[in-house]
């Protein structure tokens, strides 16, 4: 504990999920986060949650398909905070549907999401990284679903497959600056996300007999790698792509 003692931590879509997990796993490890989600309500959450573990947390209100909000966001937690060390690229939807049934509109809206607020977010998070001139972390959530095709995941899988080459992109780029760039790839996770109900144990231990390692997925195991990576024990990694999912792309899951 406390590797990120004196941090501080930018996090997309950090009112719940994968991304209240990481804000914890980072404040429990010393860090002050900046919470960015669309739902300020949920925000407000993750941040109160965080100052129970004794460190600072600040809300933002707003969209990663927006630059400005972007911006304003990266702004707000450095003035609050201090200088940015780890920004996580996590924010991220799905949309229902098959190659016969999916709409355009839907299309578009996982591909602005999941692809260019993925960019966008590391793109203010590198320019900020940059001028500070003292190095720092980026870590974008991908998926399995960058690993292997899922009936009904179209644009899920697409646009998680472009966040792990954009993610090995731009750590060639900003090697220089003593920026890592890496992406994380969760399984089955028992978050509200899939829309599976995880609340229940029966369902739980039903949908974990599908993982070689007998469980389903928590995001305190997604948070857990990301604690990793934004830490000195992670300096070395840079354009990489980390599986947390239980065995499941190399056991047939899906196929």
């Amino acid at each position: 504990m406390n590797r990120l003692q004196g941090k501080v931590a930018f996090i997309t879509g950090a009112g719940s999920g994968l991304g209240r997990g990481m804000a914890l796993r980072f404040a429990e490890e010393g860090a002050d986060i900046g919470c960015f989600d669309l739902s300020l309500e949920t925000a407000e959450e993750t941040a109160e949650l965080v100052r129970t573990l004794g460190q600072k947390a600040i809300t933002f209100e707003g969209d990663v398909r927006n630059s400005k909000d972007l911006l304003e966001g990266i702004e707000k937690t450095v003035t609050e905070l201090g200088d940015l060390w780890v920004a996580c690229a996590n924010a991220g939807i799905n949309a229902s549907g098959t190659i016969l049934t999916l709409t355009e509109e839907d299309w578009q809206r996982v591909i602005d999401v999941n692809l260019t607020g993925v960019f966008l977010t590391c793109q203010s998070a590198a320019r900020q990284m940059v001028d500070q001139g003292k190095g720092g972390r980026i870590i974008s959530t991908a998926s399995v679903a960058a690993e292997k095709g899922f009936a009904g995941l179209i644009p899920y899988g697409a646009t998680k497959a472009g966040v792990r080459m954009m993610t090995r992109s731009m750590a060639q780029e900003l090697a220089v600056h003593r920026i890592t760039v890496n992406s994380i790839g969760p399984g089955l996770i028992a978050t509200n996300f899939g829309g599976g109900n995880y609340q229940d144990p029966e369902y739980k231990e039903q949908q974990g007999k599908t993982i070689p390692l007998g469980r389903i997925g928590e995001a305190t195991d997604v948070a857990a790698m990301a604690a990793f990576i934004a830490s000195a024990d992670g300096e070395y990694a840079t354009g990489s792509y980390f599986l947390i999912d239980g065995g499941m792309t190399d056991s047939g899951f899906g196929s």
